[in-house]
């Protein structure tokens, strides 16, 4: 099977000043997932290294770089999805781990439950050789200030860089036919200490079945989970290729991974009135993607093995 590799930054109003680092984000974290699965490696390994680049890169809303919550520090979330077993391993309300989708594939290959949480999730990645760091280390100079004009002003996106709602994703295609899916999240700035949003939830923010595709979500995380996008674009992957709103048995001229995004992504503003985006591969690896925010960042890797990525 040819392998196959999609990421994504964040559906969100990227400013115009952030497209370049945006873009040179997702062709880094495609090099890094491509070197692996172009060579013959798995999945797993290859969505966990472009998980990573993305996480490292402050333009991201995910690791170092995260928003942060009502008190000022970063509490992030994280999963990744394995397409033939259907397991999972997901963290929420990491406060001390700079790489949190390490831990979530520590918890899926490791641990007989699919989420830790907090100081929880923290000792086992302690005890899974995955070193805490410093919570002052995952804030950037940026989401300080930020943070520090909300809490003087009402809070509000022109305080940003326009990533209100970002999140980080991968979905991977090995030659092996492994499909896995994988999502990791700062959340929203000023959220409420504790609080978890769809990223780190199977069927939300992530999801993977080795027999219709794998699908990681980004956007308003409180309207995701009513519609429980990720497995609700899957499921639209098992069907034959209609367009949203269109009259009955009338066929569209995309692809099937194509329509069930675009359609995924139609349900969450129609049904949910929320805005986000998603991205997949279909089981045979075919990428697709849709986004109802001004801008969403992503790449995959065409079948001529050249890196695209856009906003």
């Amino acid at each position: 099977m040819k392998p196959a590799l999609i990421v994504h930054g964040g559906a969100r109003d990227i400013p115009d000043e952030a497209v370049e680092a945006c873009t040179s984000g997702c062709q880094r974290a495609l090099a890094a997932g491509w070197s692996i699965l172009s060579k013959g490696g798995q999945a797993l390994d290859a969505i966990e290294a472009a998980i990573v680049v993305l996480e490292d890169d402050p333009v991201f809303d995910a690791g170092y770089g995260s928003h942060l919550n009502l008190d000022g520090r970063v509490e992030c979330d994280a999963i990744v999805m394995d397409g033939r077993t259907l397991g999972a391993g997901a963290v929420s309300a990491l406060q001390r781990v700079k790489n949190p989708i390490r831990v979530a594939r520590a918890i899926l290959e490791n641990c007989p439950h699919m989420m830790l949480v907090g100081e929880g999730a923290e000792r086992f990645a302690i005890q899974h050789g995955i070193p805490l760091c410093d919570p002052e280390g995952l804030i950037s100079q940026a989401e300080r200030a930020a943070w520090l004009k909300c809490r003087k002003d009402k809070h509000a996106a022109a305080h940003h860089r326009g990533h209100e709602q970002g999140t980080v994703g991968a979905v991977a295609l090995d030659k092996d036919g492994n499909l896995f899916a994988a999502t990791s999240t700062g959340g929203t700035c000023c959220k409420l200490p504790g609080r978890v949003g769809d990223s780190p939830l199977i069927g939300c923010g992530c999801y993977a079945d080795s027999e219709a595709g794998g699908v990681s979500c980004t956007g308003y995380g409180e309207a995701i989970m009513k519609i429980v996008m990720a497995k609700t674009a899957v499921d639209l992957l098992r069907q034959s290729a209609i367009c949203a709103d269109s009259p009955a048995g009338a066929s569209c001229e995309a692809s099937t991974a194509k329509v069930a995004a675009r359609e995924a992504v139609h349900l969450l503003s129609k049904r949910a009135h929320g805005t986000g985006g998603l991205i997949l591969l279909d089981r045979h690896g075919n990428p697709g993607f849709a986004f109802s925010t001004p801008r969403m960042a992503y790449g995959y890797v065409a079948l001529d093995g050249n890196f695209v990525t856009g906003v």
